[in-house]
């Protein structure tokens, strides 16, 4: 971290990304380097009324007066909350966070982010473009910086295509069409299943009772990657699948008009060419006027600049009730540290 001036900032921003493996969240100042990142590997509750307020306070708060307090910040004044879920089950976060947030540590300004928002922002800045956002899961979304559009993110079961969970699920069934013997199969993922998960027949029960079942079919995922790079059909074919996929989800979501970026963000990126390779080829196909860019950073660096441009009155990204809202509030007396 660095600082810059004869003396500490008095007033910064709060940047928060809340996922599925926890939450991450730094302080800073626009045009200085950021906080180390402080996070909590517990994720948010989701109950009745979607995402815990509650909960999601509990662990941010002692982070954020930690971090504010080594990193020499005066006031957090603005505060950017990504949050997985955020569109559907949010409406808890809506209702009671900006308050809260006031109270507690005098912030005046609060924006709410979905993931995919704070992805886009992280992977492009304020671009027109599409982003791919797959990592277990997988979402689309674009923006002509008028209004956000979303493809996919429907969830292992009705959706998330090319998303780990779908190459784990798919390679896993090659893998039981070797034991079985019938056509489809793949002698190299069977072993590779079975190396992982032990004797197939044992791999339901495993599997179905499993609350977290999405992240256990995605963990199959880089298996599915190593056997394509060896040079096995059937996990090349199931990775050419994902990547149109992915690249049909990107064409859904991008600006008609205009030269758009698009971006890969997330876990998927680290299976390496057997999938980015393919996926090359699909989006050119796709939407060869769009110029395909390496992701400049994740979702916590997108609400890292989303905070920067709020405080500096710079914020481009398209408001949706949804996607991205800000909430302007009175000053508050906040609460001692």
């Amino acid at each position: 971290m660095s600082h810059e001036g004869d003396g500490p900032p008095d007033a910064g921003f709060l940047a928060v990304d809340s996922g599925g493996s926890g939450l991450r969240a730094v302080v800073g100042v626009p045009g200085r380097e950021p906080s180390a990142p402080v996070e909590s590997r517990e994720p948010v509750r989701t109950g009745a009324r979607g995402i815990d307020p509650e909960h999601l306070l509990e662990q941010l708060l002692p982070m954020a007066r930690a971090s504010a307090d080594s990193y020499g910040l005066g006031q957090v004044t603005t505060a950017v909350v990504g949050a997985a879920g955020l569109a559907s089950l949010g409406d808890g976060l809506r209702a009671e966070l900006p308050g809260a947030l006031a109270r507690e540590l005098g912030v005046r300004t609060v924006a709410l982010a979905a993931d995919a928002v704070t992805a886009y922002a992280g992977a492009l800045g304020p671009r027109p473009g599409a982003v791919v956002a797959a990592g277990t899961g997988l979402i689309a979304i674009g923006t002509d910086l008028a209004r956000w559009r979303r493809a996919d993110g429907w969830g292992h079961l009705l959706g998330d295509c090319g998303s780990g969970a779908w190459i784990g699920r798919a390679g896993l069934e090659a893998a039981l069409r070797a034991f079985d013997g019938r056509d489809g199969g793949s002698a190299a993922l069977r072993a590779g299943a079975e190396d992982l998960f032990g004797p197939l027949p044992g791999l339901p029960g495993q599997l179905y009772p499993r609350a977290d079942r999405p992240a256990v079919l995605a963990s199959f995922a880089p298996r599915v990657a190593d056997c394509a790079d060896a040079g096995d059909p059937v996990a090349a074919a199931i990775l050419g699948a994902a990547a149109r996929h992915l690249a049909e989800s990107a064409a859904a979501v991008c600006p008609a008009e205009g030269d758009p970026l698009v971006a890969l963000t997330g876990g998927l990126v680290r299976l390496g060419d057997p999938l980015l390779v393919p996926l090359a080829g699909e989006l050119a196909r796709l939407l060869p006027r769009a110029r395909q860019v390496p992701a400049e950073g994740d979702p916590l660096h997108g609400a890292v600049r989303v905070a920067s441009d709020l405080v500096t009155g710079r914020l481009t990204l398209p408001g949706d009730e949804k996607l991205l809202s800000v909430v302007h509030m009175k000053l508050v007396q906040k609460k001692g540290y």
